[in-house]
């Protein structure tokens, strides 16, 4: 005969087995929604130096962007003697947060390095690109000429996907000196060295796209600095670490670099980048600001120095 107690206790086994089975059966269902809420997983793109991976529907750009990667590399490599080797990502919304580097992953559309092997590019035209765009009537005459040939659409609207598409070779170029282990000694000549190498290629093999590439850092160097924080090569290395300028303080800094790379090829053509890489690679020893420069005048070519020096001179 069954007691009061074994009643008791069947019945609280019972009302324990329903309950993890409902939980087992809510975990599966919460397991499935977030399986189907997931998006789809990237396509690979075949035949190229490099591993491509893109969001499912834009074949079509990975394709453009690959080409392009493609044919700089192969110029590199008969110019600097090296290739790294790197997997890029070019993502629709929905796979960003899942690859882009925890700092970025809430700025979609903002190009990067993730850890000098893997590179996360948009592949759709997005607000971080157009927060850089001033209504176009707004800016003085000549520049808006430029803006409209450069970015302008049929339908009368702009986009900057020109120039961002172009920064997927700036984004390689730190593959290149981190695997090839150059000495950046400095934050701003790790970002100026990719954008000579960048405005080299451009100018060198595809000169149709320099408007492209120059365009955008003029209209935002011409707009003044009174809506950034921060200006000085000082602040640059002490915050760029963490971002801490802000993403749009920090695209200021990349056009002012931009739009050195561009002084630094027109005043000493690609030869410099060669001197440069040969002698990144070379000095690996700690340098003050005094030694570092003038080792880049010496050495290299008076316009990267002057970089340095002359930073704040056109503020």
């Amino acid at each position: 005969m069954i007691t009061q107690l074994q009643k008791s206790k069947i019945k609280n086994r019972l009302h324990l087995a329903l309950a993890l089975l409902l939980l087992g059966q809510f975990s599966n269902a919460q397991q499935s929604e977030k399986t189907n809420n997931e998006p789809p997983p990237l396509e690979e793109l075949k035949g190229f130096t490099q591993t491509f991976y893109y969001s499912a529907g834009h074949e079509a750009r990975a394709k453009s962007i690959a080409l392009f990667m493609e044919d700089a590399g192969n110029y590199f490599k008969k110019e600097i003697g090296f290739t790294p080797k790197a997997t890029l990502y070019i993502l629709a919304p929905q796979h960003w947060k899942d690859i882009a580097a925890p700092p970025l992953k809430d700025v979609y559309g903002f190009p990067h390095n993730i850890d000098h092997v893997r590179l996360a590019i948009a592949s759709e035209d997005n607000d971080f690109w157009r927060s850089f765009l001033p209504p176009v009537a707004q800016l003085l005459p000549p520049i808006a000429a430029q803006v409209t040939k450069a970015y302008g659409k049929r339908d009368g609207s702009y986009s900057m996907m020109p120039f961002f598409d172009l920064l997927a070779l700036h984004e390689m170029g730190h593959s290149y000196t981190a695997q090839a282990g150059l000495k950046m000694h400095r934050h701003w000549m790790g970002e100026l060295f990719v954008n000579i190498m960048l405005h080299t290629y451009v100018a060198e093999k595809e000169p149709e796209r320099l408007p492209a590439l120059e365009v955008f850092p003029n209209m935002v160097i011409a707009g003044g600095t009174a809506t950034y924080e921060f200006t000085s090569l000082e602040d640059f290395e002490k915050l760029y670490p963490t971002l801490g300028m802000g993403p749009k303080n920090y695209g200021w800094y990349q056009c002012k670099l931009h739009s050195a790379a561009k002084d630094i090829y027109n005043n000493g053509g690609k030869k410099v980048l060669q001197k440069l890489w040969t002698a990144l690679k070379k000095h690996q020893e700690e340098m003050s600001d005094e030694e570092f420069v003038n080792m880049l005048k010496t050495e290299v070519h008076p316009s990267v120095a002057n970089v340095y020096l002359k930073w704040s001179e056109a503020e």
